[in-house]
């Protein structure tokens, strides 16, 4: 008998969990971007590329798009393109960290019109949504200030207020705006929106349609990340992941790589907190891979994730809180513990082949010759995020 029961197989099941369409392209450090053979020239490849990443998962239905990055004719060309592969594209992600009028800010910024500017972006972004049939907005913003005495920092936070106001009254009847915390960079001495509370504090004057993304490389070394997750879902705001690795800073790496018992514990703390399969709460990956190749390095992260929700699903949920109620410490650990260490990894493969797929997708990709066939057919593929 499997170790996946039929409920945990129902669970796993539903999963999904978005792409970003910035991961199939050619990305870097700040000292250098890396080409990699066979790097999309345009978003329809991009998303073609994410679609194989469903094929051999099917756990990816959708994809993330980054504005101006992903700018096309016609959206709604883009949207059935993506339907005809079996995806749909998702999240519209603004971008006001490349412009040279957001060096001292943006949706903060003290001058009028550089706001606006910035405002406006943002509503060109929700044009987007309506053609693309995207749910939600992310907002990530590259702003503050790197020496005291810089910014007004009160200041900073009433305009941004102002300006998430105005691009919140936007909004559509379905449609969400997520607003993405970060704690530091570029800016290193005050962020604009630089922690959860922040984040929270923002959103919630807002209102219903607006939610935070936690990105889990953007807390400082130590930080608790599963008690922020607690805590947003208890209070029904976490409206989305960025799941991604950092090793020291904002890495970017395949998700689970550097610490997987943190992503299982996250994971864990999005069960018990009815985040798991639920609508509201949106899993996406937020990856720039600098040298391994682009679509497997996908397909590992979904795998990742795939394999600590299994595990996060085996904590014995009873025994646990038999323990806790208990007060018996180490039985409780005991608990938590032994569901990380069980290798789902076999049950995982028998179960993909019961649903016709692969046992081992990364093996199955790598015997498909699609990684040759682009590599062949795409020559000045420069399609990404930074040097796009």
């Amino acid at each position: 008998m499997s170790i996946l029961t039929p409920d945990i197989q129902s669970e796993l099941e539903q999963q999904g969990i978005e792409l970003p369409s910035w991961a199939f392209g050619n990305s870097g450090t700040r000292f250098r971007v890396f080409a990699t053979a066979g790097t999309p020239r345009d978003p329809y490849e991009k998303i073609a590329d994410a679609a194989k990443v469903n094929e051999f998962t099917k756990l990816a239905p959708s994809v993330a798009l980054h504005i101006p990055w992903d700018k096309v004719d016609s959206y709604e060309d883009l949207r059935k393109h993506a339907e005809d592969l079996g995806v749909e594209l998702g999240t519209i992600n603004s971008n006001t960290f490349q412009d040279e009028d957001y060096k001292f800010g943006a949706l903060t910024h003290h001058d009028d019109r550089i706001r606006r500017k910035a405002i406006d972006h943002h509503l060109e972004c929700i044009d987007i949504m309506d053609a693309t049939g995207s749910r939600d907005l992310k907002i990530w913003l590259a702003e503050g200030s790197n020496y005291p005495g810089q910014g007004d920092m009160r200041a900073r936070q009433d305009r941004l207020q102002e300006s998430l106001q105005t691009i919140y009254a936007r909004l559509g009847e379905e449609q969400r705006l997520v607003l993405e915390y970060k704690f530091f960079e570029p800016a290193f001495y005050h962020t604009d929106v630089p922690d959860w509370g922040t984040s929270y504090a923002q959103v919630a004057s807002l209102g219903d349609k607006a939610m935070v993304c936690l990105d889990t490389g953007h807390h400082a070394p130590g930080t608790n990340i599963e008690f922020i997750v607690m805590q947003l879902l208890r209070l029904g705001k976490l409206g989305s992941f960025d799941f991604n690795s950092r090793f020291y800073a904002d890495d970017d790496l395949i998700v689970g790589s550097a610490d997987p018992f943190q992503l299982f514990r996250i994971i864990f703390e999005v069960v018990r907190g009815g985040g798991l399969n639920n609508p509201d709460v949106a899993f996406m990956l937020d990856q720039c891979h600098n040298i391994e190749d682009k679509i497997p390095g996908q397909i590992r992260s979904v795998l990742n994730v795939q394999e600590m929700t299994a595990r996060a699903l085996l904590v014995d949920r009873d025994a646990l809180a038999a323990a806790q109620q208990a007060n018996d410490v180490l039985a409780a650990n005991a608990v938590f513990m032994d569901a990380f260490y069980t290798d789902v990894r076999p049950a995982l493969a028998e179960w993909r082949e019961s649903r016709g797929l692969a046992a081992d997708p990364m093996a199955a990709y790598a015997a498909s010759g699609y990684q040759q066939q682009i590599a062949a057919d795409r020559v000045g593929g420069v399609q990404a995020g930074w040097g796009a």
